[in-house]
């Protein structure tokens, strides 16, 4: 057995602190009599005893005073009563939507088509800035094209959104958007629906057996 210096406890060999108190222990005493063999001689009587070992940071002190709590780990600090803290967040991203394009420019020349042949022969039809729908009045939707052709074509041969004549700055182009009959252009093959094709002044479109010519004149 190993008695703590500083408390008395009697520990079990081998121990290197103690079990009551914490200290450290002494290496355990020789047996009585002469010292153990290769020990060195025995301080004098006399002779001022050594200082205790300090105790170890982590055993328990030995004046039976409480272990200093661990220092708690600092609280995120609270919004005051009644005030809601909003989260930090981070920036919102940049709007990624496109800035609306400017209205194009209105075109320096006026535009309309004239019916030449299969129908009123003479027939004007002023031309927008923008679409032109080419076809016949609807009447389950009331909705009439601006090229209303349905009094130049008694045998409907027309579709009721036949074509779209656009007029977008200086250019002017014709699409055909699905029509039954087909829409030509100066009696070249006919127009494969969904693509576009310019047409310039005196050009001949023909819809349904409709013949169209188109005019341009430049705006005084």
């Amino acid at each position: 057995m190993i008695k703590c210096g500083e408390c008395g406890y009697e520990n079990m060999d081998g121990l290197d602190y103690c079990d009551g108190c914490g200290a450290k222990l002494a290496a355990s005493a020789p047996a009585a009599g002469a010292p153990a063999a290769g020990a060195a001689p025995a301080a004098p009587s006399d002779a001022p005893a050594a200082p205790a070992p300090a105790a170890d940071a982590s055993a328990a002190p030995t004046d039976g005073a409480a272990a200093p709590a661990p220092a708690e780990a600092e609280k995120p600090s609270e919004a005051p009563t009644g005030e809601i803290k909003a989260p930090e967040s981070a920036a919102p991203p940049a709007d990624s939507t496109p800035p609306p394009s400017a209205p194009a420019a209105p075109s320096a020349f006026k535009a309309k088509l004239a019916v030449v042949r299969g129908g009123r022969k003479g027939q004007e039809f002023p031309l927008e800035d923008g679409n032109n729908l080419i076809g016949r009045w609807d009447p389950e939707t009331g909705s009439f094209p601006e090229v209303d052709l349905d009094a130049d074509d008694p045998e409907a041969k027309i579709s009721r959104k036949h074509a779209l004549l656009r007029i977008d700055g200086g250019k002017i182009t014709i699409e055909d958007i699905g029509s039954l009959n087909g829409t030509y252009v100066n009696r070249q093959p006919r127009m494969q629906p969904g693509t576009p094709v310019e047409v310039k002044t005196g050009d001949e479109i023909i819809i349904g057996k409709t013949f169209l010519k188109l005019t341009v004149e430049p705006i005084s």
